[in-house]
C-alpha cells in the first residue's frame, strides 16, 4: 500500500474567503493594478483562492462556432489570486475586511477602515 502524498489528500472544506460575489473590490496588485476602479466581482472560486473581476485579467480564447454563435477570437476574464484585490467599502475606498458578531450571534463583515458593517 503506497503512502498518499500532498497533492493526493482530499480537502475537507473550502476556506471562508472575506469577499463574494458581487462586491466591489480594487486590485492591488499586478498588471491590472488600478486603484482608482472599483469593480464587480463575477464569480469566486474558494477552492483555488481566485475570483473572476469584471475587467481584469482578460484573455483572448478562439471559440469554434455553434449553432446559436458564430465564434472567433472572444475576450473573456481570467480569474485573479484574492489576495491581489481589495474590498471597497461604501465611501468608495479600499478597505480590509473583518468579522465580528451581531447581537443574535450572526457574523457580520465589517470594513476595518470606518468600522461600516458591509452588506
Amino acid at each position: 500500500m503506497a503512502n498518499k502524498t500532498y497533492k493526493d489528500k482530499q480537502k475537507r472544506h473550502a476556506p471562508k474567503l472575506k469577499i463574494k460575489k458581487g462586491d466591489m473590490v480594487v486590485v492591488i496588485a499586478g498588471a491590472d493594478k488600478d486603484r482608482s476602479t472599483p469593480r464587480e466581482i463575477l464569480e469566486v472560486l474558494p477552492r483555488e483562492n481566485r475570483a473572476i473581476v469584471d475587467g481584469v485579467n482578460l484573455r483572448k480564447k478562439h471559440q469554434k462556432p455553434t449553432e446559436t454563435d458564430q465564434g472567433g477570437i472572444v475576450e473573456k476574464a481570467a480569474s485573479i489570486h484574492i489576495s491581489n484585490l481589495m474590498l471597497v467599502d461604501s465611501d468608495n475606498q479600499p478597505t480590509r475586511v473583518g468579522r465580528k458578531a451581531d447581537d443574535n450571534g450572526k457574523l457580520q463583515r465589517y470594513g476595518k477602515r470606518n468600522g461600516n458593517i458591509i452588506k
